[in-house]
C-alpha cells in the first residue's frame, strides 16, 4: 500500500508540474483514493494510540495488584478451658493460628497490625457458659470498634459473633479484650476466634 501511495503521489506531482494542461483520465479517482488512504491511516493511528493507552492502563493495574500484599488471618484462643477476668480488662491472645497470610497477626501479642491502608473485614466469635457474663471487645488502637455481650441466664453455653468492614491506616492495630468479671471458653474445636482479611488497599 505504501508503494502504491508513493506512485500516486509522484503522478500527482507530475500532473501539477504540467500547469494548465488537461489532467489525464482518472486523476480525480486517484486523488479520491489518496484521500481515502490518508483518512484510513489517520483512523488507524488513533486506534493504535487508544489500544496503547488501554494496554498501559492494564499493565499499571496488574502491577498494583502484584504490589498489594495478600493479608488474611484466623486464630482461636486454643485453651482447653475457661479464660476469665475479675475486676480488670484482659487482652485476649489467640495462639492457635489457622491462617496467617502476610504475617500481619502476631500470635504472641494477639495484635493484628495493618500492613497497608485499606478496608479490612474483621470478625470474631465468643463462646462461654451462660452461668456468667460473656463480654468481649474489639479495639482499634485505643478505640472500641465492636462488642459481643451476653448476660448470665443459667446453666448451658452460648456463642456470639460480630464483624464489620473497617478502614485501617497503615500501622493501625486491632486486638481483643475481655471485659471485667467476664469469661470465654475454647478448645481444639475453635469456638472463640479472631479473624480478618484485606478487602482492598487504598
Amino acid at each position: 500500500m505504501e508503494v502504491k501511495c508513493v506512485c500516486m503521489l509522484l503522478l500527482l506531482l507530475c500532473v501539477e508540474a504540467r500547469g494548465d494542461e488537461a489532467p489525464p483520465t482518472g486523476l480525480e479517482e486517484i486523488r479520491n483514493e489518496l484521500q481515502q488512504l490518508n483518512t484510513t491511516a489517520t483512523e488507524q493511528a488513533v486506534e493504535i494510540n487508544t489500544l496503547k493507552e488501554r494496554l498501559e492502563a492494564a499493565e499499571q493495574q496488574l502491577k498494583t495488584q502484584r504490589d498489594t500484599p495478600k493479608v488474611a488471618f484466623a486464630a482461636s484462643l486454643g485453651s482447653n478451658g475457661i479464660i476469665s477476668t475479675k475486676n480488670t480488662f484482659k487482652k485476649l491472645i489467640y495462639k492457635d493460628v489457622l491462617t496467617n497470610v502476610g504475617h500481619a497477626y502476631n500470635p504472641e501479642t494477639g495484635v493484628f497490625k495493618a500492613p497497608v491502608k485499606g478496608v479490612y473485614y474483621i470478625r470474631f466469635t465468643a463462646t462461654a457458659p451462660t452461668s456468667g457474663l460473656m463480654s468481649a471487645v474489639l479495639y482499634k488502637n485505643q478505640t472500641v470498634q465492636l462488642t459481643v455481650h451476653e448476660p448470665p441466664v443459667g446453666p448451658g453455653s452460648d456463642t456470639a459473633a460480630n464483624g464489620a468492614a473497617l478502614l485501617l491506616e497503615q500501622g493501625e492495630e486491632l486486638y481483643m479484650q475481655l471485659r471485667p468479671n467476664s469469661h470465654l471458653w475454647d478448645n481444639a474445636s475453635h469456638h472463640s476466634t479472631f479473624s480478618g482479611f484485606l478487602l482492598y488497599a487504598m
